[in-house]
């Protein structure tokens, strides 16, 4: 079983993503009783649409505790921050743009580019791992090239 390297909040978060489907396995749990008792199950629509969903429930609750089960948590504290890599931040200069952006690089399992977490496993997560301060990197995006110096690379907050 291959670990899953991730933050204590990346992990907060799957662990309440996972409550919250175990509440909707216990709801969905009593429609599928309701509809049951409605008799004929060949062709009540209710009882079928809510079995589905309760597959589609099922499958998603595995693969949370699966990735919680093989979890391993990134202390920041010991991060290693002379190059980039997976919990660290990285401040970089989008030289077509002018700006400045800050990422944080995660696991794919925390990815979120609007909160400014970037996988190891997209192409700019990828092409800025194992870079260090004042390495240019270009990227190929579907916008075209992608530009980036990196500025400074930080622990993870």
């Amino acid at each position: 079983m291959e670990p899953i390297y991730i933050t204590e909040e990346g992990l907060q978060k799957l662990r309440e993503e996972l409550a919250e489907l175990n509440k909707q396995k216990i709801k969905l749990s009593e429609v599928i009783a309701y509809a049951r008792s409605l008799g004929d199950l060949s062709e009540n629509a209710e009882y079928h649409t809510a079995k589905h969903e309760q597959g589609l429930l099922m499958a998603k609750i595995n693969d949370l505790e699966d990735k919680i089960a093989r979890a391993v948590i990134i202390d920041a504290s010991q991060m290693d921050t002379s190059e980039v890599r997976l919990g660290v931040r990285v401040r970089v200069l989008n030289e077509k743009l002018g700006k400045e952006i800050t990422y944080s690089i995660v696991s794919p399992v925390e990815a979120d580019l609007s909160a400014g977490k970037l996988s190891t496993q997209s192409p700019v997560g990828q092409a800025l791992l194992g870079k260090k301060v004042g390495d240019v990197v270009e990227v190929n995006v579907p916008a075209g090239i992608l530009r980036l110096t990196i500025l400074e690379i930080l622990p993870s907050q």
